[in-house]
């Protein structure tokens, strides 16, 4: 047995536990992928679907992996080994905490490319707000003397960039191994502590604007208004995937912040709010994005391209849009930057309690190979354009290298990780250490119990199913 040892470091308060937690959970999966697949899957049924998964599968296994780490007060693959001995079940079970981690790392790897676009165009409004500024109009649109066509091309020129993107990936990888690097309290915590709150305020604000520069009860209706007709098969995986993307379930991540929790309160109101918290800033990037959307009559199935060639063109069209455009890609930057925190604390920790690393010394190394990792991932856009890393699998036979370190995570790596928690916390780990630990009222782990022993291993063995065999839900 491997031995593990405790990274020694905690939350200050459990307030800056749910800080940090609720920061990794928002992240690019609530402000660009939400409101994407709401557009692209009809809106109001696929909203309300993905809010029933998030209570009745992502809450569960959020507590679910929150316990693990409470009880463990190490690294995700040596605390599921301890709440295994405590449970008297074998210690292979660590083995979802080995698929956590390494998830994590891969998938933090080309989170940063991603979060290096957002970088880039938070310079490139930056930029156009200072030229505003000095031409003495502030409050003008985003990117003026620029046509529809030009402002859609500076997406294209970006990846064509190989120096550019490579740029913009080093600078965000680079602030969140500093802040990796720093501690839990000293690096982790003060960011949440600070970008958070800043977070929230960017998004009340820039949903405020919407609803008085856009078309709120378009957005409105849209969101919230079901046509249970377009409630297909593949509509509710896509919400079932959301569900467990959003809340970061499967990258151990919850596990890992869950170890440097101290003191001894119960976790289901805990659970609870980072569910709730992570859910409404999903809906509000909804109200957000979707009256600008409609204000200027553009597509809400634009699909990925929405954040990034939709909506600037969008800004352009409406009083104030170059300042509102800049805060736009900061709030995106900010979520982003709080779960690749989280993202690359998970194998960090592992370094720390699996192999004894120091703390700088493990950020270093997983820092700087999921950098490598994502050089491999933006060249895939431009100079190995024509590389694919898994052509021989029908799946990803036409999928960049991006795509298919996001495709293989996402679709394998995710529901197997998530799998593997329902069942080892549904049927191995200790009744009794289960009901001390969470603090749950008898009612509530009665109902927790039934869910994550067999809604949650049922729902997600779907995901896991279609994901891998897209004919299962009529061929993609």
């Amino acid at each position: 047995m491997v031995a593990t040892t405790s990274t020694g470091e905690g939350w200050s308060s459990r307030s800056a536990f749910i800080l940090a937690a609720i920061g990794a959970a928002v992240g690019l999966g609530n402000i660009w992928r939400f409101p994407t697949l709401a557009g692209e899957s009809g809106g109001g049924a696929f909203v309300i679907f993905y809010i029933a998964c998030v209570f009745l599968l992502g809450l569960p296994l959020v507590l679910s992996e929150i316990f693990i780490g409470r009880v463990g007060q190490t690294d995700a693959v040596g605390s599921i080994r301890r709440v295994s001995a405590q449970s008297k079940a074998s210690p292979n079970w660590s083995i979802f905490g080995a698929i956590g981690a390494l998830a994590a790392f891969l998938i933090v790897s080309f989170y940063s490319v991603v979060a290096g676009w957002v970088l880039y165009y938070a310079g490139v409004m930056g930029g156009d707000l200072v030229q505003a500024i000095m031409a003495g109009d502030p409050f003008r649109g985003a990117l003026a003397g620029e046509s529809q066509s030009q402002i859609q091309q500076r997406l294209g020129d970006m990846f064509a960039s190989p120096g550019l993107l490579l740029a913009m990936h080093l600078v965000f990888m680079g602030l969140t191994l500093y802040i990796v690097a720093r501690g839990v309290s000293s690096g982790i915590e003060k960011a949440a502590t600070y970008l958070m709150p800043m977070f929230f305020v960017l998004l009340v604000g820039l949903v405020i604007y919407g609803a008085v520069e856009g078309d709120i009860g378009d957005a409105i209706a849209f969101l919230f208004t079901p046509d249970w007709s377009k409630l297909t098969p593949q509509v509710m995986n896509s919400a079932l995937g959301q569900a467990l993307f959003s809340l970061s379930l499967g990258v151990a991540g919850l596990i890992t912040y869950g170890s440097y929790i101290k003191e001894g309160s119960g976790l289901g109101p805990t659970s609870a709010l980072i569910a709730v918290a992570d859910t409404c800033v999903a809906l509000l990037a909804g109200l957000m994005i979707f009256p600008i959307v409609f204000a200027v009559g553009l597509d809400p199935a634009a699909g990925p391209t929405l954040v990034f060639q939709t909506l600037p063109f969008a800004f352009q069209t409406m009083p104030g849009g170059a300042l509102f455009a800049f805060l736009f890609f900061v709030l995106i930057l900010v979520a982003a930057v709080t779960s690749s925190i989280s993202l690359l604390e998970v194998p960090t920790a592992w370094g720390i309690g699996e192999r004894g690393w120091s703390r700088p010394k493990s950020a270093l190394i997983f820092g700087t190979g999921a950098f490598v990792v994502g050089i491999a991932c933006l060249l895939g856009y431009n100079i190995w354009s024509d590389v694919r890393p898994l052509g021989f699998w029908s799946l990803f036979a036409e999928t960049d290298i991006l795509d298919t370190v996001d495709g293989f995570t996402g679709k394998v790596m995710l529901p197997v990780g998530a799998l593997l928690t329902s069942i080892f916390i549904g049927w191995k780990a200790d009744e009794n250490l289960l009901r001390a630990t969470t603090g749950l009222s008898p009612l509530a782990f009665s109902l927790w119990r039934f869910l994550i022993a067999w809604l949650c291993p049922i729902a997600v063995a779907i995901i896991l199913a279609t994901g891998l065999f897209p004919a299962i839900l009529g061929g993609q």
